[in-house]
């Protein structure tokens, strides 16, 4: 796929090209004219635009690396206090509608909106063998995009199946969110109903399951329990996917795109990027992020140290859960473990450096892994894929559904399934009831997807934000500014959100 993203790059860079005689004297047509009204010609085409939106499904990094400082599970840490600001202020609850971190999930999820509309502007220009099979990917992610946006900022602007252009801002409502989750639905429903499920396709492509367990999610978001559970009942009964025995080999190299990936973004070590434009990077650049800063030592590489776990983040894992040193590199213990480690110094042993807000411990699920080429900026560039569904979310969402559905006996089975990989056996099985029942859920979640950059979400979606992220603010927190440029382009057309100045 990464050779066709290429592809697909340079023919969307054809689009702006609109080449003219330039004579004054001579009157004739232009010889040759291709833009974006006039591009989609042949199948290939459809197919190059298509892989221009997955393209930007690779941005998202910055959404994952965020969804997690903005919970209670790590801090921003970094270099210094001033060493990405926006990083900083999500972290402490004090951003505001000036931070251009949450500026580039706005702009690059947006981006991804119009990409995908530009394809379904022009659906009905010509037919073709497998077209239906593109709309339907181009749908995927289109809901992929909307939802990362509803749940950031809430209610947004919709066009349809038309590309935004320079002066809508002006003219165009934000739309509820309830209407935004309503066109999530319907593109994922026609997902559902018109993927085809080659067995043999590239990896990386949406899959019926992908849609079907996205839907789940979107009913899931909205409280909408007994659709939320039947929809990802489907995905599990389709039993194509199943728990990784060891889940200690999910996050590596060679677990990727395995029996529990649902759908799964991406990356490659093969293209770099430069600070100029981190999300124009094919490589996964949140990895180089949450490494160890300094690092000399076996197994891992550096990086710049945010995204630090806290000690209690750490301690929410119960003795025995096998999942805690897979989640959370102690970078102390594994010095400790290494003590011969030659690191090029008369004496031996593992060297790292302590950044700022260092608590000892890293997000080893995405950290550098040495062995990977990482052309260009290692630390930018990294082919660490994001699982973005896995099937223990799937699992741990269904259970949390039929809890709320008053079925406790298929929430408690989902629960413990999860919880039995996650210990090696079936001693460690939750039997709670009611209130204890969703607690536990909550909590699982919490362990099994730590560093995966869901827990802030979980914790607003459920109203339970307020009482364990400090610093936030109900009524206001639960999603995040407009941009400040978005406000000021619309000129009075959008308002901002509750409490942001």
């Amino acid at each position: 796929m990464k050779k066709k993203i290429i592809i697909a790059i340079a023919a969307f860079s054809i689009l702006s090209l609109n080449l003219s005689c330039g004579d004054d004297f001579v009157d004739r047509e232009q010889p040759y004219s291709i833009d974006g009204e006039n591009y989609f010609n042949s199948a290939q085409d459809y197919e190059n635009a298509l892989i221009g939106v997955y393209d930007v499904l690779q941005s998202t990094y910055v959404n994952v690396l965020l969804g997690e400082i903005a919970s209670d599970n790590t801090l921003s840490g970094g270099e210094s206090a001033t060493d990405v600001p926006g990083f900083q202020q999500v972290d402490d609850m004090s951003h505001t509608p000036v931070n251009s971190n949450i500026k580039n999930v706005w702009d690059w999820m947006f981006g991804g909106v119009n990409r995908a509309n530009y394809i379904l502007e022009f659906q009905d220009k010509m037919d073709f063998e497998g077209k239906t099979n593109i709309i339907a990917q181009t749908r995927f992610l289109r809901a992929y995009f909307h939802f990362e946006l509803v749940k950031w900022f809430g209610a947004l602007p919709l066009k349809g199946d038309v590309r935004f252009a320079l002066g809508d801002e002006t003219s165009i409502p934000r739309s509820a969110p309830q209407e935004v989750y309503a066109t999530i639905e319907a593109d994922l429903l026609y997902a559902i109903e018109n993927l085809d499920d080659v067995k043999n396709q590239e990896k990386g492509r949406v899959t019926v399951g992908a849609a079907q367990a996205l839907l789940g999610k979107a009913y899931l978001y909205q409280q909408k329990y007994a659709q939320a559970a039947a929809m990802l009942q489907t995905v599990i009964s389709s039993n194509k996917y199943s728990l990784v025995t060891d889940y200690n080999t999910i996050f590596e190299n060679d677990g990727e795109n395995g029996a529990e990936s649902v759908f799964e973004i991406q990356y490659t070590d093969q293209e770099g990027a430069g600070f100029g434009c981190l999300q124009c990077s094919e490589g996964n650049v949140a990895v180089g992020f949450n490494g160890p800063r300094n690092f000399n030592g076996p197994l891992f590489d550096s990086g710049y140290s945010f995204n630090i776990p806290t000690q209690e983040a750490y301690e929410a894992f119960e003795e025995g859960d096998l999942r805690r040193d897979v989640a959370i590199l102690n970078i102390q213990a594994f010095a400790d473990a290494n003590p011969t480690w030659d690191n090029g110094t008369d004496t031996p042993g593992v060297l790292f450096g302590e950044g700022y807000e260092h608590t000892g411990y890293f997000n080893k699920k995405y950290i550098p892994r040495q062995g990977d080429l990482n052309l260009g900026d290692s630390k930018l560039t990294n082919p660490n894929n994001y699982r973005a569904i896995r099937y223990a979310d799937v699992l741990l969402m269904a259970a949390e559904a039929y809890a709320h559905n008053g079925d406790d006996v298929n929430a408690l089975l989902y629960l413990n399934m999860v919880r039995q990989r996650a210990f090696g056996d079936a001693n460690h099985n939750i039997a709670a009831t009611g209130a204890g029942l969703y607690t536990a859920i909550e909590l699982e979640r919490r362990r099994e997807l730590m560093g995966e950059g869901h827990r802030f979400f979980d914790l607003v979606r459920t109203g339970r934000a307020a009482s364990v992220i400090e610093g936030f603010t109900a009524g206001k927190n639960e999603v995040f500014p407009i941009p400040y440029e978005e406000i000021q382009f619309a000129n009075g057309n959008w308002s901002q959100n509750p409490l942001y100045q």
